[in-house]
């Protein structure tokens, strides 16, 4: 398992995880990108709800991605079906 030291937004996150290090860092930079998205929009005013609307944005994101996969899942069943009757 391997340590990992991030810093996203100003705040330092310490863990350890079996994720490989390049994996690490693209979500570090995926969320650091969200980040600055939010911040562009002004209004935000705290470390605290910067990472609570970055939390419900991934969250959403991976929510939206989950739906999408479970439709191709679906729609791959269904021609896999219809190619059984065919056959």
């Amino acid at each position: 398992m391997q340590s990992y030291q991030l810093s996203i937004s100003g705040v330092e996150v310490s863990f350890r995880a079996q994720a490989d290090p390049q994996d690490v860092e693209h979500a570090r930079a995926y969320v650091e990108k969200e980040a600055e998205r939010l911040k562009g929009g002004g209004g935000l005013q705290s470390k605290d709800k910067l990472l609570a609307l970055l939390a419900l944005g991934v969250a959403y994101d991976l929510l939206q991605l989950q739906q999408r996969l479970q439709a191709a899942e679906d729609r791959i069943e269904s021609l896999l079906k219809r190619i059984e009757q065919a056959t």
